[in-house]
């Protein structure tokens, strides 16, 4: 059973969790010599990047072809040695290398019939609270809070919020209007429901203006802040960790277990996001979030793609110790809820352990042909 055919297909599709607006990402197909195949995703987000990870990708498949899929630490290892001048575990390479590392995964298991969750150990834990990943894009903070309410009266255990997205919303700027919306969001929810702010590429905050955000956001217990200094800042995130006791949280444009060391060896961050489709796969998620176990911190899937990366988070958050919870949208479009035939969701606010072989899903293949960027 060996591999015969590595297939990258860029696709478009709108997002109506992102204000409707339309994203790309690169779905990578690998079939075997027995009719098999495993899919992965690439988590590019904007076209050209989706288009030059299929290059990789298929620059990156005459070293499968051939190949066992159940050598996946191998291939994964041979695959990062290949693109040491191009992208030593960063930028598109790091993608690419993402995607073929989740189909494979995906593939191992359904040759062998087993659950990726069970690959990996066994799930860790016998449910999985879920919460909404949303962003603020309507004018009126009312309406928003009821919007997110609504979501978390399912069952869900809280919401986090992104600012500074497309819409109407303007959060992230003010001062008095970020309070006023995370204490009538709290409010809205109600007792046992979870409020997490993210802040967007769009927001800049300085020290000064992130400790004064975060010590008004603690006092309305607001469980973490997410990149309020961006992504890569460990003198300010120092300054910050010392102002207030807030949970600070960042990570999702991290590349690689290296990146992730680097970040928690800082000591900045309590919650360090992991995105499959970015992290150098399924076998690059495992190693960071040993990496944030090890450290006594919070892991956490940057869930916020395709039906895809769905799977993946869900494996995975099931089977790390480091993953307490799972993200989720609470309005799925077509590249959640129909391109697989088991999208994951939740009962009462819990995930639902992975079923079937693999990743667990089938892929709607006319939909990923209807949707395809290069069409």
């Amino acid at each position: 059973m060996t591999i015969r055919q590595v297939e990258a297909i860029p696709i478009s599709y709108q997002e109506p969790t992102d204000h409707n607006r339309f994203r790309s990402v690169c779905l990578v197909k690998i079939s075997d010599d027995e009719g098999r195949a495993g899919w992965g995703e690439c988590c590019t987000y904007f076209p050209e990047a989706s288009l030059a990870a299929r290059h990789l990708v298929d620059g990156f498949a005459d070293r499968l072809v051939g190949r066992s899929p159940l050598e996946t630490e191998t291939i994964w290892l041979e695959l990062r040695d290949h693109a040491w001048w191009y992208g030593t575990d960063a930028g598109i390479a790091a993608m690419a290398i993402s995607g073929i590392d989740i189909a494979l995964w995906d593939l191992k298991g359904k040759q062998l019939g087993t659950r990726v969750v069970d690959l990996l150990g066994g799930p860790v834990r016998d449910k999985l609270p879920a919460i909404a990943s949303l962003h603020g894009t309507k004018a009126d903070i009312g309406a928003m809070a009821e919007e997110i309410a609504a979501h978390t009266a399912t069952g869900l255990h809280g919401a986090k919020v992104g600012f500074g997205k497309r819409g109407e919303a303007h959060l992230g700027f003010d001062h008095d209007r970020d309070i006023d919306f995370a204490r009538r969001v709290v409010d809205a929810m109600g007792p046992g429901k979870s409020l997490m702010i993210d802040l967007g590429v769009k927001n800049f905050w300085d020290v000064p203006t992130a400790i004064q955000r975060a010590r008004a956001f603690e006092e309305l217990g607001v469980a973490w802040l997410e990149e309020p200094l961006g992504h890569d800042d460990p003198e300010g995130y120092a300054a910050l960790r010392a102002a207030t006791s807030i949970r600070i949280a960042y990570g999702e444009r991290s590349w690689s277990p290296r990146d992730v060391e680097r970040i928690v060896a800082t000591g900045t961050v309590d919650v360090v996001g992991l995105d499959p489709g970015r992290v150098l796969g399924i076998t690059g998620f495992v190693k960071s979030a040993d990496i944030c176990a090890r450290s006594r911190r919070q892991a956490n899937a940057h869930n916020f793609s395709t039906a895809i990366v769905g799977a993946a988070s869900q494996a995975l958050s099931f089977a790390c110790a480091a993953c307490y919870l799972l993200e989720l949208q609470p309005v799925y479009g077509p590249a959640q809820k129909d391109l697989v035939d088991r999208p994951v969701w939740h009962d009462d606010g819990y995930v639902r352990l992975p079923e079937g072989p693999g990743l667990g899903i089938a892929v709607n293949e006319d939909l990923v042909a209807a949707s395809r960027l290069d069409a």
